[in-house]
Formats: C-alpha cells, sequence, structure tokens
C-alpha cells in the first residue's frame, strides 16, 4: 500500500512540475509576442559585426600613435636618467679613487645598441656596457649625440655621429680641468654645456632625431649637472 502512495505522489509531483514549466513557457511566450521579439532577434547579424570591426579599428587608429607616443617617451626618459646616472657614477669614481675618469658613448655597428664605458682615463677603455641595461631600456631604439667637439669641450651644435675621442673627463676632485662650455647662443646669455642628448628617430629617417629629445648638461667646472628636454635646450 505504501509503494503505491508513493508512486501516486511521484506522479503527482511530476504533473505539477509539468504544469509549472508548461505555464512558465506560456508566459515568457506571451512576453516575446507583446515585446515583438522573435527568435530571428537572437545574436549578431553579420553586418552588425562588420560595423563594430569597422569601429574598433578606426579607434585602434586614432590610439595607436598616441600609445607609441607615450612608449617612446617613456623610453628616452629612462635613457636620460641612465646617462646622468653614468655620468654621476665617472664623478663619484673621480673622486672616491682619487683618479682621472672618464665617460665615453659609441654606437655599435652590430647590434645598434648604444654603448656606455666608464673607465680611468690613464687606463683605457676596458668595457662598453649598453646604455639604460639595467633599467629596461632598449638602446637601439633611439638615438644619441653630444656637443661634444672633443674632450670636454662643447662644440656648435648636436652631433648623432659618436666617437670615443669626445668624452667628458673628471679629475681626481670630481671636477673638469680644462672645459670649455661653449658660446652662449642668443638671446641666452649662458654657455650651452656639455651636452649628451636621447632622441626619439624621426619617422621619415631613422638616423636622424624627431623633436622628441631628452639631454643631461654639464653646466660648470665643479661639474654640476642639470636635466632639459625637446629644443631650444637639447640641440
Amino acid at each position: 500500500m505504501a509503494a503505491i502512495m508513493e508512486k501516486l505522489s511521484l506522479k503527482l509531483f511530476n504533473s505539477n512540475s509539468r504544469n509549472e514549466t508548461s505555464k512558465q513557457r506560456c508566459v515568457i511566450n506571451r512576453l516575446r509576442h507583446a515585446s515583438g521579439y522573435t527568435q530571428q532577434d537572437v545574436g549578431f547579424s553579420l553586418i552588425e559585426l562588420v560595423i563594430v570591426i569597422f569601429m574598433i579599428g578606426i579607434l585602434s587608429a586614432i590610439a595607436a600613435p598616441s600609445w607609441l607616443a607615450f612608449v617612446n617617451r617613456q623610453q628616452i626618459n629612462k635613457a636620460s636618467d641612465a646617462v646622468l646616472a653614468a655620468l654621476q657614477d665617472t664623478q663619484r669614481q673621480a673622486k672616491n679613487k682619487k683618479l682621472s675618469y672618464s665617460i665615453s658613448f659609441q654606437k655599435n655597428t652590430t647590434s645598434q645598441n648604444v654603448e656606455v664605458a666608464i673607465y680611468n682615463t690613464n687606463a683605457g677603455i676596458s668595457t662598453w656596457k649598453p646604455l639604460g641595461a639595467d633599467v629596461g631600456v632598449s638602446s637601439d631604439k633611439f638615438l644619441l649625440g653630444t656637443n661634444l667637439s672633443s674632450e670636454n669641450t662643447a662644440g656648435s651644435s648636436v652631433s648623432y655621429t659618436l666617437s670615443t675621442s669626445t668624452k667628458i673627463t673628471f679629475d681626481y676632485m670630481g671636477t673638469l680641468p680644462n672645459a670649455s662650455f661653449g658660446t652662449p647662443i642668443a638671446p641666452s646669455t649662458e654657455p650651452p654645456g656639455l651636452k649628451i642628448v636621447v632622441a626619439v628617430p624621426s619617422s621619415a629617417n631613422s638616423t636622424s632625431p624627431s623633436s622628441v629629445k631628452r639631454c643631461v648638461i654639464v653646466k660648470t667646472l665643479l661639474g654640476s649637472m642639470i636635466t632639459a628636454k625637446d629644443s631650444p635646450n637639447c640641440d
């Protein structure tokens, strides 16, 4: 008897469940018809997808140059910081070791990396290192130039052709012996100083600098340094 009652209960339960499900479906169908919804409204049409893809392409084309410019500025900011740190390290070693120390830069023709060497002036260069490698800078992505015409001597303009003979040397006191900081360029009345410039390459010519530049300038015989950006400060 108990088994029969249990079967009847299950049948009633299943019947009620089916009724409830059927009622829910009816309500949903009525709402769909009332709102004009049909099965064809599910998903996206091909035209809609094409429009979305087209809009994404336009937005990407607008945003990409701004993003690239931001990345380039971040890179040369780091590169400029690396130049400043290298100059300060050269000066510090000269004072600590009571010896004359020099810093030179070059463009590695094989790897295209900008490299830096800090060395005892009398011993000469023993090791070149990629500039800014310790702070994640790709030194083959920017140009480096100086206004040095010879050791501790500022020329009339910045050249992006590097020579190891155009170096900056600090004596055992950390000062710059026999330094010439150049001729003032009107309307300025101050000498330009010894400049090390990093620049984003021009989009038209990868060997020429764009207007986006950062520089470190050694200003006095005591070896004081400042940083600057863009024209005319870094020209």
